[in-house]
């Protein structure tokens, strides 16, 4: 059998000229012929890597300069006049709360329910990647890198902070204050809040970034997976600008919260460590300063590997924290609580998702401080962790990505918050070290929680020094890959951007983690808060309209449409062949009238735009050319082989090529 590609027309179009064709017993019927985009029938395209685009690339300067001069005059307004920014976030913070704070609460419960859905789904199988593409990374692998993407500032932060807070001053109704129910209703409070939920806002973004990078061949912008709903998308549409914009001013104030808080307790680590104990929050803001300055040096000199490795060192820290806790603190005391923590926390989900603002002001006040808040933080790290996660599960399936993403960093979360967080509780319900009356208004300051815990376990003073390290490594390493994504999404997703405009961008979180501090003041936990949830509020719609945008696209991938082809052709096989031959028959394959009732696609045309537009291959400037699937390449006027470059391949680069495209 010839295996010769036809030559791809300039424009293919269908055509309903009427062909003979020969079946198998000698029957002459009238079978329409037609012509796809570089004749493959949509059914059979393998899929198409961004890798392999003809992409024009460059700096969208409206997007640059629109978000960059807004960021700029707030940073000013914040300096200037941090009172009024604090006075006016909070008015907002109340107007969202009190009116769209459901969208929060739907956004995360829903993810995880339309995650969990689409994984046990016929769309499980379906490959983030080309057919036949094998993951990048192993297994174990990978598990590691999500692991870490799970390890950050917050967890230091908040981790003996969020469950002695619940479990001195519980969700309304839950338990009562610091009664045994309050030991596990508290972890299981901290779990819900980092566990499950917070990982399904980030994998319904890395979900479909990778989905439409790998899988239909466009560009890493969150603009792009709502093309589907657009009957003309173009990048540089208002429309795609400001879905764009929007996603780095959401990562900005994110990644900048995160900033601040790690600033305030490096700030405190080095006052216990050193004595020195500036007013106010001046340590802090120096340390944001120095640690910019780090960050801008590892953004320009490029030295991506020594950031990854210094990552790697940090998740070995904090594992080797973890276990110091473990064993240094109340053993026997985390190894009852850890297996009661996840039962309590699967269990009382339900009732943790559904408290709402309507409740009463007291379940209000609860929600703003804390669940509402962490949803909308979510959110806003949503299209950093999510871009993340893309590119470390190139070649997975929906399925093994799902459960992945949702269950491996979780589990490690929790295990962390109910380590850290159960010696803090033990700490309290055994000597009243931490909250001395017994109440949340003698607790410490959040930022010192963490130190007045860790002065109680043996080797203090050689532990708090190491996690001052952590915890600059943290910041760094986060500043510089936050900025490094939205370097990306206001360069057209440019994979290699340019390294000013990342300077710029880590800049920028600075300057709005600086105008938190002075906008909080005395109480920055608050001014985060504020800022954070007004801030990710139209990136929470666009999380649902994302959901929309890609069951579209699940629905005709090629795979979908070849699973429904087999299901369709084989129960009509076998009906067909019970009917006419009994228990006795074999299926073969030969065409049929359109008409037929055995015809597999009488109810599919797979001529329609919907199903053949997404991959007709263009150049730099939209213009389609010709490309041949069975090899993989690009073809030149002549019929040649080339790369995406336009350079002839020679007979070892094109026998090279075919290996890598075909896995």
């Amino acid at each position: 059998m010839s295996t010769q590609q036809p030559q791809t027309p300039q424009e293919p179009r269908p055509t309903n000229k009427p062909s003979l064709v020969r079946a198998p017993g000698g029957a002459r019927q009238m079978i329409k012929k037609v012509i796809y985009p570089h004749d493959t029938h949509p059914a059979l395209v393998p899929g198409i890597s961004i890798d392999d685009q003809r992409v024009k690339y460059g700096v969208d300067k409206p997007i640059l300069f629109t978000v960059g001069a807004l960021i700029i005059a707030f940073v000013i307004w914040g300096v200037i006049n941090p009172n009024q920014v604090f006075a006016v976030s909070t008015t907002a913070l109340n107007w969202v709360m009190t009116n769209l704070g459901w969208l929060f609460t739907i956004v995360a419960a829903g993810m995880m329910l339309f995650l969990l859905a689409l994984a046990f789904s016929r769309y499980g199988k379906i490959p983030l990647g080309m057919d036949g593409e094998k993951p990048e990374f192993s297994t174990g692998s990978w598990a590691a890198m999500l692991f870490g993407a799970g390890i950050g500032i917050g967890i230091i932060f908040f981790g003996p902070f969020e469950p002695l807070t619940y479990y001195l001053s519980p969700r309304p109704g839950a338990y009562e204050a610091a009664s045994p129910e309050a030991i596990t209703g508290a972890m299981a409070q901290a779990a819900m809040h980092w566990g499950i939920s917070a990982w399904a806002i980030y994998a319904i973004v890395g979900l479909a970034v990778a989905y439409v990078s790998y899988r239909r061949g466009r560009v890493p912008l969150m603009s792009s997976i709502l093309a589907p709903l657009f009957k003309s998308h173009s990048n540089d549409s208002v429309g795609s600008r400001i879905i764009d914009a929007l996603a780095i001013i959401t990562t900005l104030f994110g990644t900048a919260a995160s900033l601040g808080i790690g600033a305030l307790q490096i700030g405190r680590g080095v006052e216990l460590v050193s004595g020195w104990s500036p007013e106010g929050n001046t340590l802090a803001l120096i340390i944001i300063t120095l640690l910019t300055i780090g960050t801008i040096i590892s953004a320009v000199s490029g030295v991506s590997k020594g950031i990854r490795l210094l990552s790697n060192i940090n998740m070995a820290m904090a594992i080797g924290l973890a276990i110091f806790f473990f064993i240094a603190g109340p053993t026997a005391f985390l190894l009852n609580i850890i297996p009661a923590t996840i039962i309590e926390y699967v269990s009382s989900m339900p009732d943790m998702l559904s408290a709402n603002m309507a409740e009463s002001d007291e379940m209000k006040t609860f929600l703003s401080s804390w669940t509402t808040f962490y949803w909308a933080w979510w959110v806003s790290w949503a299209p950093f962790v999510g871009v993340f996660t893309a590119k470390i599960s190139r070649g997975r399936t929906i399925r093994q990505f799902v459960f992945g993403v949702l269950f491996i960093p979780s589990t490690i979360i929790i295990l962390a918050f109910t380590i850290l967080g159960g010696t803090t509780i033990w700490m309290q319900r055994e000597h009243q070290s931490i909250a001395t009356d017994g109440t949340i208004a003698s607790m410490p300051k959040p930022q010192e929680i963490f130190f007045v815990v860790l002065d109680q376990l043996p080797g203090a003073q050689f532990i708090a020094p190491l996690v001052l390290i952590m915890l600059a490594i943290f910041f760094i390493t986060t500043s510089d890959s936050a900025s490094l994504v939205n370097s990306q999404l206001s360069q057209r997703g440019n994979p290699n951007p340019n390294k000013l405009i990342t300077t710029f961008w880590a800049i920028c979180m600075a300057g709005i983690a600086v105008v938190i501090l002075l906008a909080g003041s005395d109480n920055a936990l608050q001014g985060l808060q504020n800022l954070v949830t007004v801030t990710a509020l139209p990136f929470a719609a666009i999380l649902i309209i994302m959901c929309v945008a890609l069951l579209k696209e699940l629905r005709n991938d090629p795979f979908t449409i070849r699973r429904d082809f087999a299901k369709t052709a084989v129960e009509n096989a076998v009906v067909h062949g019970v009917s006419e031959h009994g228990d006795n028959f074999k299926i073969a394959i030969e065409p049929t009238e359109p008409t037929s009732e055995y015809a597999t696609g009488a109810d599919f045309d797979s001529t329609s735009g919907e199903h053949t537009e997404w991959y007709t291959r263009t150049d730099e400037e939209g213009n389609p050319v010709n490309f041949d699937y069975s090899q993989g390449v690009y073809l030149n006027d002549d019929g040649q082989p080339v790369t995406k470059e336009n350079e002839v391949l020679t007979a070892e680069q094109l026998e090279e090529h075919r290996n890598r495209y075909k896995g």
